[in-house]
């Protein structure tokens, strides 16, 4: 574990950092170039200390079809490893955390999120 997540891990031992997690009663659709991604009454919705809510996905609800697994990986000291998936025109257009390290973070393991910068995430 480097310094970086040490410092995240006593932030969020201290109370300075809090990820809560509950079933989202509104409706996500996504949508990239005019083509729905992904639409889902059953998102799981992710809030983190400074960050906006996020929405994860089930798979069922997302059209894996239009997906490939990309290159990118990253880590999040209070949620673990993610891996990615880019859509047509949309490269690491979702993210996955397989195995989220953290206890509050586990309703969200194998759900997969939109990245908002990538596509357009609707919520309503």
């Amino acid at each position: 574990m480097g310094v970086r997540d040490t410092v995240a891990r006593l932030a969020h031992g201290a109370g300075l950092h809090r990820i809560t997690t509950r079933p989202s009663p509104a409706h996500v659709r996504v949508v990239r170039e005019g083509r729905e991604l992904a639409a889902s009454d059953r998102a799981v919705e992710l809030r983190e200390t400074g960050r906006p809510a996020r929405y994860y996905l089930p798979r069922e609800d997302v059209r894996m079809d239009l997906l490939v697994p990309s290159d990118t990986r990253s880590h999040c000291p209070f949620k673990g490893d993610a891996t990615y998936f880019s859509a047509p025109g949309a490269r690491d257009a979702f993210w996955v955390y397989e195995s989220p390290t953290g206890a509050d973070a586990r309703p969200i393991a194998g759900l997969l999120a939109p990245a908002p910068r990538r596509v357009d995430v609707q919520v309503g």
